[in-house]
């Protein structure tokens, strides 16, 4: 074995592969919420406030999927587990309540309508990473 490789079986298979574009999509993501919610919060938050809070609050969930994911060890497994797991019942949830009450929220939310303004992605990249993450829970260091 190569001094500078991982042992066959640690974390570090999680960001390889399809793993690495996991990460790169949940980084342009977090980058993309963060954007935005800066922007709507600095310029127009009195017009929709919670919209703008629960797209900051999307934004630190990208922010810190993206950072678990990139780390290796079991605990940085299971909290990439918890941000992922909330980013999907995040987007089901804001998702559900914009298509049933569009009047909760009279400006769009990363997650509004399962992520429509963002081609749906916000409502796919959850389950894609929870399927990787659940696909790689043996190969997790101990």
């Amino acid at each position: 074995m190569n001094l500078h490789s991982k042992p066959a079986g640690s974390a570090g298979t999680l960001s390889r592969g399809p793993g690495r574009l996991l990460i790169a999509v949940y980084g342009v993501f977090a980058l993309a919420a963060t954007a935005r919610a800066a922007f709507q919060i600095a310029t127009k938050f009195s017009e929709a406030p919670l919209a703008y809070t629960l797209t900051a609050f999307a934004a630190l969930v990208y922010v810190f999927a993206t950072v678990s994911l990139s780390r290796s060890g079991r605990r940085w497994y299971r909290l990439s587990v918890a941000a992922v797991g909330i980013e999907l019942v995040g987007v089901l949830t804001i998702g559900t309540l914009s298509v049933v009450d569009p009047v909760l929220f009279p400006a769009d939310t990363v997650w509004s309508v399962y992520g429509r303004g963002y081609g749906f992605v916000p409502l796919i990249l959850p389950v894609l990473g929870l399927w990787w993450l659940y696909r790689h829970r043996r190969t997790v260091a101990t």
